[in-house]
């Protein structure tokens, strides 16, 4: 593997792969396109001007085409109550998070992983994706309200479902402490 290519396959491959994810695809068909990616990239002579924005772009274009076949697609949605792999680790928090990153439309959660987990701008992703840095703005913004919609409503259930009282005001100041 060129040097340019080995260097971007170590620092760049776990936020591909979750693109991967937010893309639709599941874990091990995130692995496989991520491996055809690298191969094609291997093969190019020079790296190009933007190696991390051409290996997304890439991979992109390659996950499209691989979601296309039908068998996939039907593993794909017997599979899909495992967007994320889980772990031991996980706090409720964190679960609550991924399932409501998942709930959310594709081309939101495609550009709040873009730009979460790999850094992207809003420039980069309107290239990337071939729309308006506005257009990007606004499902990520989009994304963002659905997603702290999404988790104040996870968070009252998990107060709900605790059968503790709760108050969502404070009481009222008394004049003495205005």
């Amino acid at each position: 593997m060129s040097h340019w290519c080995q260097s971007l396959y170590e620092t760049s491959a776990p936020q591909i792969l979750l693109y991967g994810r937010a893309l639709g695809l599941s874990h091990s068909e995130s692995e496989d396109v991520l491996q055809e990616t690298f191969i094609a990239l291997m093969q190019k002579d020079d790296a190009p001007e933007e190696p991390l924005h051409y290996c997304l772009r890439s991979f992109r274009n390659k996950a499209l085409n691989h979601k296309r076949s039908l068998w996939r697609r039907l593993t794909r949605e017997l599979e899909s109550h495992r967007w994320f792999e889980r772990t031991n680790g996980e706090s409720p928090q964190e679960r609550a998070a991924m399932r409501c990153l998942a709930r959310l439309p594709a081309e939101q959660r495609e550009v709040i992983v873009l730009k979460i987990w790999n850094d992207y701008t809003f420039e980069n992703i309107g290239e990337l994706l071939e729309l308006s840095p506005n257009t990007v703005a606004g499902r990520y913004r989009y994304g963002l309200q659905k997603l702290r919609a999404c988790l104040n409503e996870q968070d009252y259930e998990s107060l709900e479902s605790s059968g503790e009282p709760t108050a969502f005001l404070d009481a009222a100041r008394t004049v003495a402490e205005r």
